[in-house]
């Protein structure tokens, strides 16, 4: 088992993760009948993008002793309707790292081999910015 999740009431979940420990708090979204109080079930799906693909960069990063750290991204997701379901999600890398061209290359392609980039559905429109500061 990956995680327990537990409805709180008043469209808000608790997971928890089992072999850390640690605690996911979810509530539905102001524009869908929500206290829009916590990131939303899609909000951590469009995180989890962007945490996936630093991810796999950093492994990339560390055997090539890049150092990534304080890098950030901006994630926006846009939702559609009818049904309603992420339709794009953009994500901002900023990176602030001296690197050659051909590091660069290799981290970005390495991001977008990240396992849920390669899960997420082909409809959903991911535009990946990678700014190099």
């Amino acid at each position: 088992m990956t995680s327990k999740i537990t409805y709180l009431g008043e469209l808000r979940t608790s997971s928890i993760h089992i072999q850390s420990g640690s605690e996911i708090i979810s509530d539905a979204p102001i524009d869908n009948n929500g206290k829009g109080a916590a990131f939303s079930p899609t909000d951590t799906v469009a995180n989890g993008l962007g945490s996936c693909m630093f991810t796999v960069m950093g492994i990339k990063a560390a055997e090539m002793n890049v150092n990534l750290s304080n890098a950030n991204a901006e994630i926006t997701k846009i939702m559609a309707a009818e049904p309603r379901r992420i339709s794009e999600i953009h994500i901002v890398f900023n990176i602030t790292v001296e690197a050659d061209e051909k590091t660069k290359t290799i981290l970005e392609r390495t991001a977008m081999t990240c396992p849920v980039h390669y899960s997420l559905h082909p409809d959903i429109k991911k535009v990946i910015t990678f700014n190099w500061k």
